[in-house]
């Protein structure tokens, strides 16, 4: 295993790109009713058409096919800039944000857009799986109908590395969306006998080891109030942190100060906020990893697994660190009318969500395991060019009092966060600094004395 602080200080490989710079997005056209309905030609595709078997991860087919002379009849032009990322542009469809993959010729329709690849710059499997990252709500404009256009698309800024690099991580991620797709049809294995039969012949190495269960056949609800006040340490959900310290995060308590009324929440479990923000549009589910227990608000649901062990901590997070529950809560939660943002969903709702895990208890540690793994994986190259600041700048440290103080580059960088932010970055940069320097308690300081 190699360590950050045995890197090369001055290569940084993935490099900050505008989608325009690197694509073309392009919105679709009117589909008249009378031209629709057709099976053979070019397809032409609808939002709809994203739930269609066989497209979870690329389009493969279409309801609706198109001939030549209707396209001539109508000057459409198809997409022929290949291959391109699919999605939706306007509508509800949008706070879904859903892509997929598209390898050949193809027509849509004016309520979507797509994002045409320069082959010369991506991998399509990279990019399949990038765009799964790529927050598309946030570019969302105030109307009737959340939508947005295409120069907001290509605006938008991701980090690119060589396309060798994008060639193996793409390949890696096609090999995972495969298998993942594998199990969501295996509820096909429990059709009729003859139906069922063929495919067990056809692929052997099918299983029944994946089924759908509620989320309050897996979870107890947790209802302990802070009547003692065992804890005094108001916490918050952050999206993107998890449950934190929420003096600092806000910089300030929003608390009352008498917490006696709030939830006591223990190490390893969870709340679901219901509050919708920008890349959340269904509120967040996190677990309490940061402290042994904290309060918070009743406005909170909060839960725990089961003792009978059926669902494993580390997979309950990552599985809710998917949109795959995001339908579940839309087809139960209405936007309150007193507070913007805030969904109306009763916990007797939330606790009906369905979700897909593997009957074997192993497996699912071993997923959670793995994605945590990678999460982790991913966060340290978002943080490299920090990192790599930091390194270089520790052959030059001037130890005073037992205190390291940030270059100029990194300097800039911290003061621009929020006080919720630095205490994260801070925390891993100074055990870089320690790890490296072979000290132990050094003070990590933002700004020079």
């Amino acid at each position: 295993m190699s360590y950050p602080h045995k890197l090369d200080c001055n290569r940084i490989a993935w490099e900050q790109r505008k989608l325009g710079d690197i694509g073309k997005a392009r919105s679709g056209v009117g589909f008249p009713d009378a031209d629709q309905g057709g099976l053979t030609g070019v397809p032409f595709f609808k939002v709809s058409d994203m739930n269609s078997d066989g497209n979870e991860n690329e389009m493969t087919v279409a309801n609706n096919y198109v001939t030549a002379e209707q396209i001539a009849d109508h000057r459409w032009s198809p997409i022929t800039e290949l291959p391109a990322i699919f999605f939706a542009k306007v509508g509800a469809a949008v706070m879904l944000n859903r892509k997929r993959l598209c390898r050949f010729p193809f027509l849509l329709d004016n309520n979507t857009m797509a994002y045409s690849l320069s082959p010369t710059k991506w991998d399509a499997d990279f990019a399949k799986a990038l765009f799964g990252t790529v927050d598309l709500t946030s570019l969302v404009q105030v109307g009737a109908l959340p939508s947005y256009n295409a120069g907001d698309v290509e605006s938008m800024e991701i980090y690119l590395p060589s396309l060798l690099e994008q060639e193996q991580i793409g390949a890696y991620f096609n090999h995972l969306d495969n298998l993942i797709t594998l199990h969501q049809r295996q509820p096909f294995l429990h059709s009729t006998p003859d139906i069922s039969l063929i495919v067990q012949l056809t692929l052997s190495f099918y299983t029944f080891s994946w089924e759908q269960r509620k989320l309050g056949e897996l979870v107890d609800r947790v209802v302990r109030k802070n009547t003692n006040n065992e804890s005094t340490l108001p916490l918050t959900i952050s999206a993107q942190y998890g449950l934190v310290d929420q003096i600092t995060y806000f910089n300030n308590r929003v608390a009352s100060r008498d917490v006696s009324n709030y939830y006591l929440v223990l190490n390893g479990e969870f709340a679901y906020n219901k509050s919708t923000s920008d890349g959340y549009p269904f509120g967040a589910v996190k677990r309490l990893d940061l402290y042994e227990k904290g309060v918070l608000s009743t406005l909170y649901i909060v839960f725990a697994p089961k003792k009978e062990q059926q669902i494993d901590s580390d997979y309950l997070t990552v599985f809710f660190d998917t949109d795959r529950w995001h339908k579940g809560v839309a087809e139960r939660a209405a936007e309150g009318a007193r507070n913007h943002g805030l969904l109306n969903i009763s916990a007797e709702d939330f606790f009906d969500i369905d979700l897909s895990v593997p009957k074997d208890i192993v497996e699912q540690k071993q997923i959670g395991a793995f994605i945590r793994q990678l999460d982790n994986l991913i966060t340290l190259h978002q943080r490299q060019p920090i990192v790599y600041a930091v390194i270089h700048s520790i052959r030059k440290a001037n130890l005073v009092e037992r205190q390291y103080f940030a270059p100029p580059m990194v300097r800039k960088f911290l003061c621009s966060l929020s006080a919720n932010n630095l205490q994260y970055y801070s925390k891993g940069i100074n055990a870089i600094v320690m790890q490296a320097l072979g000290k132990t308690g050094v003070l990590w300081r933002r700004t020079a004395p």
